[in-house]
């Protein structure tokens, strides 16, 4: 899933080496290296390609499409500042929450989005909080305890919690990133920091860094895969990798953060979502995808699936 490459860029390296060779060999070298690099891009196609890229549910600078009129995209509520490079969440102050949300729902099967995001304050270390959310659910704008939506919700979240609530969990550090699915059934736990629920997680410095930092998030074949680019290589890291999950088509995508005693800036910089051309069985495509209740057919011991990156 890494981010697109310059062609000329990944030639530029071989140069030295095809100078010394005869024509033939040399012409002959170049096609295959441009094979094998349009072989690579082609087999992942959220490269930055483009063609695949649904602006529709994308929320892109200089946010264009964002506000309250009936042809906006995207809605915000709460704390949420609108500027020209970000969208801020909550400001580093306490006993704030706010989100944005698109107001077309996703009919994609099989997708991919790119966030990046920022978070950053004046808090010292484990003085800071409380994290963002990442949001494909069923209903949208309804603001309430979990990182600023509503408990009991009916989807999926991608949780980037910067505080620990539960003392006794010391076999993971934070800021830790997590997911859960929910038919509207399950509470989120924040005495616990969710861990009852989660899919799996993994541990990630993401505050207060002087470089971008990503979060992927890829839904394809009832496969949830999270990934991270957070230490300015431009390469993913994969957090979780889950099978067995059912998601709908028709939901909504959102993002939401909050503060309480403690506090922090949650910037989103991008939301950028790719479509994914992926063959499914006859049986799977007459399925009306609507009607899917979110669920996991393969729920794992959660400390099983939690990582340090």
């Amino acid at each position: 899933m890494a981010r697109e490459r310059s062609p000329a860029l990944w030639l530029h390296s071989q140069t030295s080496v095809t100078r010394r060779m005869p024509v033939c060999r040399r012409i002959a070298l170049l096609l295959l290296l441009w094979l094998l690099h349009f072989s690579s891009v082609y087999s992942d196609i959220t490269d930055g390609n483009a063609e695949h890229l649904k602006r529709e549910h994308s929320l892109i600078k200089p946010y264009q499409g964002v506000g309250t009129s009936p042809s906006s995209q995207w809605d915000f509520w709460g704390s949420t500042l609108i500027t020209s490079q970000y969208v801020r969440l909550t400001p580093d102050e306490r006993s704030k929450q706010g989100s944005i949300w698109n107001t077309v729902p996703c009919y994609l099967k099989d997708w991919e989005m790119h966030v990046q995001f920022k978070i950053h304050g004046s808090g010292k270390k484990n003085l800071h909080g409380d994290g963002f959310a990442i949001w494909y659910t069923k209903e949208r704008l309804h603001h309430g305890p979990v990182f600023g939506n509503q408990d009991h919700f009916v989807g999926l979240a991608i949780f980037v919690d910067t505080f620990r609530n539960d003392l006794q969990g010391t076999d993971r550090s934070f800021p830790y990133i997590s997911a859960m699915v929910n038919n509207g059934s399950l509470p989120y736990d924040h005495g616990k920091d969710g861990r009852s629920t989660e899919l799996g997680g993994c541990s990630v410095e993401v505050r207060n860094k002087d470089h971008d930092t990503y979060l992927a998030i890829r839904y394809s074949k009832g496969r949830l895969t999270i990934m991270v680019d957070v230490d300015d290589r431009n390469d993913w890291k994969e957090c979780i990798d889950f099978g067995g999950v059912r998601l709908p088509t028709g939901y909504y995508f959102g993002a939401s953060a909050a503060t309480g005693d403690l506090s922090d800036n949650h910037d989103i910089i991008s939301m950028k979502m790719y479509q994914l051309m992926v063959e499914h069985a006859p049986e799977e495509d007459n399925q009306d995808w609507t009607k899917i209740e979110p669920s996991v057919s393969l729920l794992k011991s959660p400390k099983g699936n939690t990582a340090d990156m």
